[in-house]
C-alpha cells in the first residue's frame, strides 16, 4: 500500500498557475517542498497579481498562505512581468524581479499553457 504524505497531498491539490485576469503584472515562481521527513517532492507554482507594488509582496502573501499548517515550506526562485490580453487568448512572459531575480519564464510558460490551454502562451528575457 502506498501512503501519500499530507504534504504531498497539499502539493497535488495546489493550483498550478493563479494570475490576475488581464492586465500587466509583477509575478512571482515559488518552489514548494514538503517539510516531512522522508518526503523530497515539491512543486513550482506560478502567483501574479496587479495589486502588488513589488514581486516580495506576492512572495509573502502566498508564502504565509502554503506554509500555515507546517507541512510546507517555500521560496522564491525568481520573478517577472506578465502581460495578459483575455480577449486575444495571449499570456506574454517576461523581464525579471530585482529582489528575486529572473524566473525560468520556460517554467512559468509551461504552467500557464497547462492552465489556459487555448491561450498563445510565450516568453521572452525582454524588459524589465
Amino acid at each position: 500500500m502506498c501512503s501519500q504524505t499530507k504534504a504531498a497531498a497539499l502539493m497535488a491539490n495546489m493550483v498550478q498557475a493563479d494570475i490576475d485576469p488581464s492586465g500587466v503584472f509583477k509575478y512571482v515562481l515559488i518552489r514548494v517542498h514538503s517539510t516531512e521527513e522522508g518526503d523530497d517532492s515539491e512543486v513550482d507554482i506560478v502567483r501574479g497579481y496587479g495589486w502588488a507594488e513589488y514581486h516580495a509582496d506576492i512572495y509573502e502573501k502566498v508564502s504565509e498562505e502554503v506554509e500555515k499548517d507546517g507541512h510546507l515550506d517555500c521560496e522564491c526562485i525568481g520573478g517577472g512581468r506578465i502581460k495578459h490580453d483575455p480577449q486575444a487568448k495571449k499570456i506574454h512572459v517576461y523581464g525579471y524581479s530585482m529582489g528575486f531575480g529572473r524566473a525560468n519564464h520556460a517554467v512559468t510558460t509551461e504552467k500557464l499553457k497547462a492552465r489556459y490551454p487555448d491561450y498563445e502562451v510565450t516568453w521572452d528575457n525582454e524588459g524589465y
